[in-house]
């Protein structure tokens, strides 16, 4: 995990595609509206990745560090497999030592999976800490949602990935968010001990990240 740009955040609900809105206005208006956005941009949700971070920072910083010795022990395997020794492993080359099966390739493949299975331990507590914040500012996504659209006099939202065009000013994103900021303005960051994600039913969207794996060897 870069601890520098993302947090590992595990998607709660997917968001509708489209939600009607609530106000019937003489003229209909179409909408842009990015759930994940709206959640990830809250100062509550700033506030909590910037706590969970401080929290875990032992766990996150022994993640990176064996993330990062990991890629170099799967640099030095790729080596062997530069048969023109110019310093990268193109796909012709990956593909002859796949199909004479070396065993630096299944070398490699353990590797990776060894690490992704121990950086996934590592962050898991940080991981539980900031799905559970998102979920609770996810809780109150629906009603800030819904305060916009009767605002604006909004009657059809679409996501960002459905739209060819839209103009800046179509973009509900940025005004829900300081709707979430009003209604939330901070959350927990420790979950009950019981708490399981998924728990809070009228979650409507919650942002996402991937925890990036360790990388394979560079082809040109």
């Amino acid at each position: 995990m870069n601890t520098n740009t993302k947090m590992l955040l595990i998607a709660i609900l997917a968001a509708p595609a489209a939600t009607l809105g609530a106000a019937q206005a003489n003229a209909q208006a179409v909408a842009v509206a990015d759930p994940q956005g709206a959640i990830a941009n809250t100062k509550a949700f700033g506030a909590a990745v910037a706590q969970i971070k401080t929290t875990y920072k032992t766990q996150l910083d022994q993640s990176t560090a064996r993330r990062a010795a990991v890629q170099k022990e799967i640099e030095a395997l790729a080596l062997a497999l530069d048969t023109d020794k110019n310093g990268q492993v193109s796909q012709q080359e990956l593909e002859a030592a796949q199909a004479a099966k070396r065993p630096e390739i299944a070398a490699i493949q353990q590797k990776q999976a060894a690490v992704q299975q121990e950086v996934s331990r590592l962050e898991a507590p940080a991981a539980r800490a900031q799905q559970y914040a998102a979920e609770q500012i996810a809780m109150k996504y629906e009603a800030a949602l819904q305060s916009v659209v009767s605002k604006r006099s909004v009657q059809l939202i679409v996501r960002p990935d459905a739209v060819i065009f839209a103009q800046p000013a179509a973009d509900l994103t940025p005004a829900i968010t300081a709707e979430l900021d009003t209604v939330v303005p901070s959350v927990s960051t420790t979950p009950p001990a019981n708490w399981q994600p998924g728990q809070a039913g009228a979650a409507q969207a919650a942002p996402a990240a991937t925890t990036a794996p360790a990388k394979k060897p560079t082809t040109r």
